[in-house]
């Protein structure tokens, strides 16, 4: 039966010739004259297709690309142009996968200049690349799971990816164009980090990394900034082929504001991350398939033949030892942070795992443990390389050393602010932190040893190499069976007591860290300006040799302004600029050994935390420096006869060896140690005269 005013009615079953199979009813439409049956419970959506109910479902927002000059080209485009071909591919913005972004071209406009076609037209003319300019992370996370293999949302939202065959820096593929400017500026020669390479090669390793951007389909472009001092700010453009490679720096550079990216302009240095390709072996210069070349003139760094995110990080940070001094500005590798009433203090320590070459691309035949282990002890006891960060080799890892330091979890102090982790600047207007993320080590974490770092792997951060479980996607951070250098990237935002923005006043502490595995270094000592540059440059702390071929002797590993692997300038400039701003500011140097205490390591024990954060306390209150003080042998190192809360009896090394002979041998060897790694500085004049160079001389060990 139809309703009075009825749409539809049910009609019954009992002899009905309406009744339906099975003697079920019918439903039976009354629908009024002219009138459209529908479900008028809700307003209909506003779309005829399932593809324009799809386009209602993301809103838009403002736009990314910065609009100044819209009627010109795209102000990326520029980056990808040859330096050779006036032909290419037509760089346009947008996703390739939206047919709609791809824009047509008529047949006049052929080529992105505007000529007629020549013999040197090329197949790469005729197609798109397009760029995704400075995407969401959400949007990055879409492309990574859709186009790379190898990526995966983890239980906490984290993205997990892989970056290929190297899971390390390769220090040694590592160059620096030496031209006539560069060649009296920068650091050459023994013990440098900078291997030098000619402007031809560079522009070579750029055509061919430019070469293969342009071939893809679509490239990701990330324009951002280094330094959160708005005065000496860097602006940064990154050109990579990976979702990976764009969230990476999305997180670890700063990250503009849409009114600062709409008139960010032209960029102060640009990379070019063509990692997924392998540069040339047969291009002068080259010794294997990678490598990062950086051209100080041209603002341009070249990525071939690694996709590990961390060399473009520690590239800009090369960048930034070179570009921040030309400017007065000191850059630092050292965490920062900040007490509740203004006081800031810098630490300077190594990182925790040891730095090997990248054997990577040896013959197998030839790659063989026994080499490694002879090449690994060469490295430890002549020093070749400076100690940073992790480069694997090509088979299971050795037995690893710990050189931990406890920088990060010294500068991680909840009861005060967190400027940041690991790179800073120092102006005449203070401190500022380079970066606008933090890059920690995974290996073995947990909750209860690094909350901070724990709880910031969420959504947006990136998870480098780790394991996972199959189907809960938890992630299992003591497996290290993809490598040892497992790595979480975050915006530094999600570090709960961070100071946004990251600057704070000039330096009141200045810490240097040390690991010393001898045992013999006292767990603090107040530093002289003098005593404070020497340290600097040398850079100390010590390996635990482990089991490699039964060997427990400790080894001492220096690297210059705890950051050799990356600084730009002769060491001594570093530690001139350092002195000068602690003498104008009032700063204080300390050394605080983290290490053994009563033995060396495997007979002593490893200085207590607690003690550490106690004497670091004091540090940051000043008492420590209302404290007696006494002087040691050797070294010359003030010693505190009494801390709160640290036995007194640990403060005087000596005192806790019971063996006082094995004592005087430790301190005597180390001491020797410290001045032949001195001696690569002996020749280099710091100042107008030598008087500053012999002071520093002076404050080292004296026997």
């Amino acid at each position: 039966m139809a309703t009075d005013n009825g749409e539809f009615s049910f009609a019954g079953s009992n002899g009905n010739s309406n009744a339906g199979r099975n003697g079920l009813a019918k439903i039976q439409t009354h629908g009024k004259k002219n009138e459209v049956c529908h479900d008028d419970s809700s307003a209909p959506v506003k779309a005829q297709t399932i593809d324009e109910l799809h386009s209602l479902q993301k809103k838009k927002s403002a736009p990314t690309t910065p609009i100044r000059g819209t009627q010109g080209a795209f102000t990326p485009i520029a980056s990808l142009a040859s330096l050779t071909r006036e032909t290419g591919p037509k760089v346009v913005k947008g996703d390739p996968a939206r047919k709609s972004e791809t824009p047509k071209v008529s047949s006049h406009h052929a080529t992105p200049h505007h000529y007629a076609p020549t013999l040197s037209t090329s197949d790469s003319s005729l197609k798109f690349t397009h760029i995704l300019y400075n995407l969401s992370p959400a949007e990055l996370y879409e492309q990574a799971i859709k186009y790379e293999k190898g990526s995966f949302i983890t239980e906490t939202g984290a993205l997990a990816t892989l970056s290929g065959a190297k899971t390390g820096r390769s220090p040694r593929d590592k160059r620096v164009v030496k031209d006539d400017t560069t060649k009296n500026d920068l650091w050459w020669g023994k013990g440098s980090p900078n291997i030098e390479m000619d402007e031809h090669t560079f522009l070579v390793n750029r055509e061919r990394a430019v070469d293969y951007l342009c071939s893809l389909d679509k490239v990701f472009v990330n324009d951002q900034f280094l330094n959160w001092d708005p005065e000496h700010r860097i602006k940064v453009r990154i050109v990579s082929a990976r979702a990976y490679h764009s969230l990476f720096m999305h997180n670890m550079c700063i990250r503009p504001t849409p009114e600062e990216l709409e008139n960010f302009g032209t960029p102060d240095f640009t990379i070019y991350n063509a990692g997924q390709f392998p540069c040339n072996r047969y291009t002068h210069y080259m010794t294997s398939s990678t490598s990062i070349d950086l051209n100080l003139a041209r603002r341009e760094m070249v990525i071939l033949g690694t996709q590990y995110a961390g060399e473009m990080k520690k590239g800009l940070f090369s960048v930034m030892h070179y570009l921040m001094p030309m400017r007065q500005i000191l850059s630092l590798h050292s965490g920062c942070n900040m007490g509740k009433d203004g006081d800031v203090a810098l630490f300077f320590g190594l990182s925790g795992i040891v730095l090997l070459d990248d054997y990577s691309d040896m013959e197998p035949e030839t790659c063989h443990p026994n080499l490694i282990r002879d090449l690994l002890q060469r490295f430890l006891v002549i020093h070749i390389l400076p100690i940073h960060d992790v480069c694997y080799l090509c088979f299971p890892p050795l037995d690893m050393f710990d050189l931990g330091t406890g920088k990060t979890t010294l500068s991680t102090d909840h009861n005060r602010y967190l400027i940041g982790d690991d790179e800073h600047c120092w102006s005449d207007n203070g401190v500022s932190n380079i970066e606008g993320g933090c890059y920690a080590k995974c290996i073995d974490l947990s909750r209860e040893k690094e909350p901070d770092i724990w709880n910031a792997i969420k959504f947006g951060t990136v998870v480098e190499n780790v394991v996972f479980d199959e189907y809960t996607r938890e992630v299992d951070y003591s497996d290290k069976s993809v490598t040892e250098n497992t790595r979480a990237a975050y915006p530094i935002e999600y570090i709960p007591n961070a100071k946004i923005p990251c600057v704070g006043p000039h330096p009141k502490n200045v810490i240097l860290l040390a690991c010393d595995a001898f045992g013999v270094l006292p767990p603090v000592s107040k530093l002289s300006l003098a005593q404070t540059m020497y340290h600097f440059i040398s850079g100390y702390t010590a390996l635990m040799a482990g089991t490699v071929d039964g060997v427990k002797e400790p080894q001492a590993t220096f690297s210059a302004c705890f950051g050799a692997a990356f600084i730009m300038l002769h060491p001594t400039k570093y530690a001139a600029m350092l002195a000068e701003k602690m003498k104008k500011h009032g700063a204080t140097g300390w050394l605080v050994n983290t290490g053994w205490s009563g033995g060396r390591y495997g007979e002593g024990s490893r200085i207590k935390l607690a003690y550490t954060r106690k004497i670091i306390d004091a540090i940051h209150s000043g008492t420590l420096l209302e404290a007696n003080y006494t002087k040691t042998e050797v070294f010359g190192l003030e010693i505190p006869t009494q801390i709160e809360g640290v036995p007194s009896e640990i403060l005087q090394p000596g005192d806790t060896w019971s063996d006082k002979k094995a004592y005087k041998e430790a301190l005597l060897k180390l001491g020797g140690l410290f001045k032949k790694n001195f001696e690569g500085f002996l020749n280099y004049k710091i100042g107008t005269d030598n008087e500053l160079t012999e002071e520093i001389l002076a404050a080292g060990p004296n026997f």
